[in-house]
């Protein structure tokens, strides 16, 4: 969506206006002060995920939608005891699989998901998951926010998935207009440096975990955002994924 000038107006307030009595920072300035805070902070950032192979990391990504990454965790060692592969997982019915993930969330989905993705695995790709961004996004359940994990985390390709906590504190940090998480993704490729961006996707989610939440921080009382913005005096008002 293009920017109207309402955004450029906010955007403008928030960059100069609001800094009447402190300065706040120029986006080059935020962009570079946030990465040297999380890497200082996150200086390794193993996956939240327990995975051991390109596959189970497709699966627990994709179960990871809508529930948390602990959850996932709990659930997927008895999965895997059933199937760890896509041509054992391929075998089982729907509603096995279903049963066993049912805590994680709209199984139903999730379940058909992964028993169509595991047979066209062997049908299409002699079981072994694609690093391809476009081949990934064809397989039932997974999209392109799953894709990217995958090929960030289990092939070492660039990418810049955005989550919600992304969105979030990208829009907090003045790093995006945050229309949606198409246009996040964008800006944040654009400001970082490439090789960056996969140790980063992971360092922000830990740090919008830890310091600002969802319905804490509001871009007001954690140390990046109170860094970034030191004369900001009202909530950020955020844009919805």
């Amino acid at each position: 969506m293009p920017t109207t000038i309402a955004d450029t107006i906010e955007d403008t307030i928030e960059d100069t206006i609001e800094s009447t009595a402190v300065k706040n920072l120029t986006k080059p300035e935020r962009a570079a002060h946030i990465l040297s805070e999380l890497e200082r902070l996150y200086p390794t950032t193993p996956v939240p995920l327990d995975h051991t192979d390109p596959y189970t990391l497709l699966i627990a990504v994709l179960l990871s939608a809508q529930c948390t990454d602990e959850r996932v965790n709990k659930i997927t060692p008895a999965l895997f005891d059933l199937a760890d592969n896509p041509f054992d997982m391929a075998q089982q019915p729907v509603e096995v699989i279903k049963a066993i993930i049912r805590p994680c969330g709209l199984s139903p989905k999730k379940s058909q998901a992964i028993q169509g993705l595991s047979q066209i695995l062997v049908e299409q790709y002699q079981g072994v998951v694609p690093a391809d961004m476009d081949i990934l996004e064809t397989l039932p359940g997974v999209g392109h926010k799953t894709a990217g994990v995958v090929m960030a985390q289990a092939f070492g390709v660039p990418a810049f998935p955005v989550d919600t906590h992304i969105h979030r504190l990208a829009q907090r940090w003045g790093l995006t207009s945050g229309k949606n998480v198409t246009q996040t993704e964008r800006d944040l490729k654009k400001l970082f440096p490439k090789e960056k961006w996969n140790k980063l996707h992971l360092q922000i989610i830990f740090y919008g975990r830890e310091y600002c939440q969802a319905r804490a921080c509001h871009g007001l009382a954690c140390p990046i955002c109170t860094h970034c913005y030191p004369n900001r005096k009202h909530p950020k008002k955020l844009k919805k994924p």
